[in-house]
């Protein structure tokens, strides 16, 4: 077997693979390095700066907010002491009276709720001014759009107010006029007009308070629908045989009258009455209600 020697490069090529350093180059490297002392100085230098400018705005914004808490509160008081004295809390007393306030067990003041609705109000409002100088952005659209919430709150409660007023009127309307023409189950009837009057309000209050209600006003449309179908059918099955005799009425006023002695099946008698569902027969010492229905189903005899 040949035997392979290898042959060592020239001293040329060998000193073309050696990394040569100029010793002139190390201080040109040194000044490259960063300085992590520089900059840590700076980094400490830049906070406490921004601390310095921050602490006498962070002053300031407390000192507004509590300017507006003093203010807030004297403006509450004398608000709710001047609408009591005009009689403001008879529409609280008149909401009181009505059964699902009364169940809730509240006792609404309408002065208090107006003055401190107006002290929020207020303090939303040099809190605003606050946020604005701490110059922080995020902080400063918050508190906004708070206030900004504030009066499409006051109006959807007043939709809300004045939604239980019909509601009530139209509850206590119901169950007069059922009342007056003796229908039993007024009361429910007044109060599923309540709850229905009220939802709607409701649904819109908060429409109006910048909720969005689209699923809450399908799923109310829905439950409305299946409850009126389900009362038009259970109606439809249980007065199937009224309208039968009502129908049967028409057909048969002409051929009966007062007066006429008529047989069906095995009853027999005297025709003293008849009405839109009904007939009434005397037959020897008692009277029979028979159903005009049974007019056209069955076959009847007339003798006179």
């Amino acid at each position: 077997m040949p035997t392979t020697f290898l042959r060592p490069l020239p001293f040329s090529c060998a000193n073309s693979y050696r990394t040569k350093t100029n010793p002139s180059d190390v201080p040109s490297i040194m000044n490259n390095i960063p300085n992590l002392q520089e900059i840590l100085s700076n980094i400490a230098v830049g906070l406490i700066n921004q601390l310095v400018n921050f602490i006498p705005r962070l002053i300031s914004a407390i000192v507004i907010l509590l300017l507006g808490l003093l203010i807030a509160r004297l403006v509450r008081n004398l608000v709710q002491t001047v609408l009591r004295k005009i009689g403001i809390d008879k529409i609280g007393e008149q909401l009181n009276d009505i059964d699902l306030v009364r169940r809730m067990n509240t006792d609404i003041k309408v002065s208090r709720a107006l003055a401190q609705v107006l002290y929020f109000f207020i303090v939303l409002i040099f809190a605003t001014a606050a946020a604005e100088m701490l110059a922080v952005a995020a902080l400063t659209d918050l508190v906004l759009g708070i206030t900004n919430l504030i009066p499409k709150l006051i109006v959807a409660g007043l939709m809300l107010v004045v939604g239980l007023f019909i509601s009530e009127g139209l509850k206590k309307f119901v169950i007069g006029l059922c009342n007056s023409f003796n229908i039993s189950g007024g009361r429910m009837l007044g109060t599923l007009v309540f709850f229905f009057f009220l939802i709607i309000t409701l649904i819109n209050a908060l429409g109006q308070a910048g909720l969005n209600t689209e699923l809450l006003e399908s799923s109310f449309n829905l439950i409305i629908g299946g409850i009126i179908f389900a009362f038009a059918a259970g109606y439809g099955l249980a007065s199937r045989d009224v309208m039968a005799n009502i129908l049967s009425s028409f057909y048969s006023k002409n051929r009966f009258k007062e007066g006429q002695t008529i047989q069906i099946d095995e009853v027999k008698g005297q025709i003293i009455k008849i009405d839109s569902t009904s007939m009434t027969l005397r037959t020897g010492e008692t009277t029979t209600i028979i159903p005009l229905q049974a007019l056209q189903m069955k076959k009847v005899e007339v003798f006179d």
